[in-house]
């Protein structure tokens, strides 16, 4: 059992937990992540490893309440323990020689991008980041950005917080600027990323984008989070979640995570029903 030292709500649908993983914090990196299990009959999720404090043993994690699993797992509060807490898995973030970096986050994705942001700060690259968002509810982790970048730029689609625009009009005005950059890393919804690539493969700019598709084992015997990257196979649990931006094939993924939305929808009201009966 794993407990839950600190809980906190960032905004009405994404919270952040503080978990007590001694052997997880030990060997994580920027880019890993754990998979969880809130109690016996639940489902395996993956969630990436939003930081880490070695000293104090715990793992910091970042989670939309989006589904039945996210739901229950919200429903845990500090004091509380999860079942299962397996990791670090996947590949570490290669932060190692790049000197000027930028760092793009949308939504969510954010809470990925800002351990990586972290690593490469703390290994003396000088690094901008480009944060977006729906509005300024929905804003996490800005002050945190600031503390780990020499530029950071807030946008927001509607203009309530930052500048109204979306990351690629930012990333292509600091282009226009003469800006460059050793590498683009991209973090958030699959259209965001997609358009970051093209704009960036303009310029032949490298850029690493984090693919978070369907998943369950975490040690790449179930297939199902497969992806065509540069024409081949490869699975995001063990050769990711980071890949060449480039070389994704955007499309299959988008249409590939759609596959179970309608089955996902069901048991999320499922899950809502049995929590008004205080049953789950």
């Amino acid at each position: 059992m794993y407990k839950i030292v600190e809980k906190e709500n960032l905004n009405p649908t994404v919270t952040k937990m503080v978990v007590a993983a001694p052997a997880v914090a030990k060997k994580a990196l920027a880019g890993q992540f754990i998979i969880l299990r809130v109690h016996e009959n639940g489902e395996r999720i993956p969630l990436t490893i939003a930081d880490y404090d070695r000293v104090k043993g715990t793992i910091t994690i970042i989670f939309q309440i989006v589904g039945k699993t996210t739901m229950l797992l919200n429903e845990l509060n500090e004091g509380d323990s999860i079942l299962d807490f397996v990791g670090p898995l996947g590949k570490p973030s290669h932060v190692d020689g790049l000197k000027k970096v930028c760092v793009i986050g949308g939504g969510v994705g954010c809470a990925i991008a800002y351990p990586t942001a972290k690593a490469l700060h703390e290994n003396g690259a000088d690094v901008t980041v480009i944060t977006g968002f729906r509005n300024k509810d929905l804003v996490i982790l800005e002050d945190e950005f600031k503390q780990v970048s020499n530029h950071a730029y807030l946008v927001s689609d509607d203009g309530s917080t930052g500048t109204k625009g979306l990351v690629t009009n930012v990333l292509q005005d600091l282009i226009n600027q003469g800006e460059t950059f050793d590498e683009v890393i991209a973090i958030g919804p699959l259209i965001m990323m997609k358009f970051v690539c093209e704009l960036t493969k303009k310029y032949n700019i490298k850029t690493i984008v984090s693919m978070n598709p369907i998943m369950i084992d975490g040690t790449g015997m179930c297939g199902g989070c497969r992806l065509s990257v540069g024409g081949k196979t490869k699975f995001a649990c063990v050769d990711g979640p980071d890949f060449d931006g480039h070389e994704v094939d955007f499309d299959e993924a988008m249409s590939r995570g759609a596959t179970y939305r309608e089955f996902e929808a069901r048991e999320r009201e499922e899950a809502c029903n049995l929590l008004r009966k205080g049953v789950a």
